[in-house]
């Protein structure tokens, strides 16, 4: 027996039935919010990722600024031991010399791994950034504001300057009423 379909068969029918046409709505709204909510999670992994990295850089700079305010306090021992060698008086024995002097050099070089450069100064052009002028001193040799003798080395750590040298500048001798 075959079985007849009628005409009017909502079965049949080419429009979607009701319930289709709500799962139809229903998945195309739980899409949505998967992408809504891969986007977000997208989002935060690299709001994460920025976060470590920046954490990252501030612990770096919080250490680098600790060593270089132990650095900044050691540099006046530094800058004593190089005046006992320069101003020692004449019969001392060399061999004590010569082990000041290796202790003077040892201490710089691990100032220096913790990143410590001294500062050029004689010769260069006067930088507020990296000097301090406590004089002059006329010059016919070098042109004005450049720096014709360091009072106290200065010194920086890679590109934070620790202490500024103390230096004096060249300017132009005076004029005498004699030259006019």
């Amino acid at each position: 027996m075959t079985t007849r379909k009628h005409p009017n068969d909502p079965r049949e029918s080419d429009e979607p039935e009701p319930a289709t046409a709500s799962l139809a709505s229903k998945v195309a709204e739980l899409d949505s919010a998967v992408a809504e909510t891969k986007d977000k999670y997208l989002r935060l992994a690299a709001d994460f990722e920025n976060y470590k990295k920046r954490m990252r850089q501030e612990q770096l700079e919080t250490i680098q600024h600790a060593s270089a305010e132990l650095i900044a306090r050691l540099l006046p021992v530094l800058d004593d031991l190089e005046k006992v060698l320069e101003h020692r008086p004449a019969g001392i024995d060399e061999s004590w010399v010569k082990g000041l002097q290796l202790s003077v050099r040892k201490l710089e070089e691990v100032l220096g791994t913790h990143g410590l450069q001294p500062i050029d100064s004689v010769g260069t052009r006067f930088d507020p950034k990296l000097h301090e002028a406590v004089g002059h001193e006329e010059s016919t040799e070098h042109p004005e504001d450049t720096v014709v003798s360091e009072l106290r080395r200065g010194y920086r750590i890679r590109d934070r300057v620790v202490r500024p040298a103390l230096v004096k500048l060249a300017r132009p001798p005076a004029r005498s009423e004699d030259d006019s």
